[in-house]
């Protein structure tokens, strides 16, 4: 798996790609940090070259969301493929998160005031 992060305006983009999973999740950790540590106040995770999570991978995002509560960081996440969304749903976790079909509705979520 490799992880790409880039800044779109005040928008700090996460994007995974292949499988995140016990052994890649380290890796995505790390790259939620940097946005962190780079002082992101909104943060798009984008999955639409992912093609597996595990429970691993998805206790990565939510081992942040009380601190991005804390600090009134916005998080949105878009553009999953059938399968890692059917993870989501079984785990219950889409309704603790903002999640949109493509970056287009993230990105608007995340400009909203």
């Amino acid at each position: 798996m490799e992880v790409s992060v880039t800044k779109e305006g005040d928008i700090w983009v996460l994007c995974p790609k292949g499988e995140l999973d016990a052994a890649s999740s380290i890796l995505f950790d790390e790259a939620i940090e940097k946005a962190k540590a780079q002082g992101a106040q909104k943060i798009l995770i984008d999955f639409e070259e992912l093609n597996y999570i595990s429970s691993a991978g998805l206790g990565v995002i939510l081992s942040h969301l009380d601190e991005f509560e804390e600090k009134h960081i916005k998080l949105a996440i878009c553009s999953m493929k059938p399968k890692v969304a059917n993870v989501f749903e079984i785990l219950g976790v889409d309704r603790l998160l903002n999640i949109y079909g493509n970056r287009n509705e993230a990105n608007t979520y995340l400009n909203e005031a």
